[in-house]
């Protein structure tokens, strides 16, 4: 156990995410352990190193902290600009994934279920959004003004895939949103396309001056689409650097944009990453959607969170066909 808890502070995280290995699921299995003053010494010490390494742009950091007493948590609170509270509105209701106000009845049971349990399940609860779109549409500043806050005039192509985690709180849950940069040269396609896969949402950007890169998104979406099941993907459609252009020009060119996001099947959003006008209300609308769906497909598979002690987290069974075993198991004896 002890050599455990060493690879989990001494792995170079960027490297686990890259190569399919995600250490929050092997966290769980020493969940609720407390670390000796050594173990606390090295940890404190290994994410200094990598927080070092962070700042210069050489690997990322884990979400995983240390309390005072040696007890792991797996982030500090939810900044209050990530919390939800209401279901977010859609921009344009002719483009438009779902037209509802508000989250579904049953979404709202759950919810309520799970936020009076508090299980250390719902923390791992986590979506991943891949954004995909032609070179210099804007993908990578769309992500940066929502993550950081921060808008970059010196344009840098992306080198094959990065990505950002951002935390929210929706209705008191908390939820976690992958948000998978993908680059959009041609030489890098191949790359990219491996981290489409198990991707929940798709968002395909296009450069609102530039007609042509809103052409051009079908064609994203579809390699997209080739790596997921067909219907388990919400699909949005978000044209960018809308404040370069005159009223009348956004006009025209979102009404192009609404009739091409009719034939993808998705939502369509106009942001500018530059004055930040859109860019939150969109990726809370992602979240909350993705949040939503997640929490209602695990609610029809029949599952719940059970755990033991401060311990290992179960994943407990309770659909019709577990009940019928239990019932024969208690009528036998």
């Amino acid at each position: 156990m002890r050599d455990l808890k060493s690879n989990l502070f001494s792995r170079d995280v960027s490297q686990d995410f890259l190569s399919g290995y995600d250490p929050l699921l092997e966290l769980i299995k020493v969940l609720g352990l407390v670390f000796t003053q050594q173990q606390r010494h090295t940890g404190q010490e290994v994410c200094k190193e990598q927080l070092k390494q962070q700042r210069s742009g050489s690997t990322r950091v884990s979400s995983l902290w240390l309390l005072r007493d040696g007890r792991m948590q797996f982030a500090p609170p939810v900044s209050k600009n990530r919390i939800i509270s209401t279901f977010p509105r859609c921009y344009n209701p002719q483009a438009c994934l779902q037209m509802k106000e508000d989250w579904s009845l049953k979404a709202k049971q759950t919810f309520k279920d799970r936020g009076s349990r508090q299980q250390s399940l719902d923390r791992l609860k986590m979506s991943k959004a891949v954004v995909v779109g032609d070179l210099n549409v804007g993908k990578t500043c769309l992500i940066n003004r929502f993550c950081k806050d921060a808008f970059d005039r010196d344009y840098k192509a992306t080198i094959g895939v990065d990505f950002e985690i951002e935390r929210f709180e929706i209705c008191g849950l908390p939820f976690s949103l992958q948000i998978w940069d993908t680059a959009g040269q041609e030489k890098f396609k191949c790359i990219a396309a491996a981290y489409y896969r198990g991707a929940q949402v798709i968002v395909t950007v296009f450069d609102m001056t530039d007609i042509k890169t809103l052409e051009n998104t079908k064609q994203w979406l579809t390699e997209a689409l080739n790596e997921n099941e067909p219907d388990a993907c919400f699909i949005f459609l978000v044209g960018t650097k809308r404040d370069l252009l005159s009223p009348e020009e956004c006009q025209r060119t979102e009404r192009d944009a609404v009739r091409i996001a009719s034939e993808m099947n998705a939502e369509f959003w106009s942001v500018s990453s530059k004055t930040g006008e859109n860019v939150q209300q969109f990726f809370f609308r992602v979240a909350a959607l993705a949040f939503e769906d997640s929490v209602l497909k695990d609610t029809e598979l029949g599952y719940n969170a059970a755990q033991i002690g401060d311990g290992d987290v179960l994943k407990v069974d309770k659909s019709p066909a577990s009940a019928e075993v239990k019932e024969e198991k208690k009528s036998c004896c």
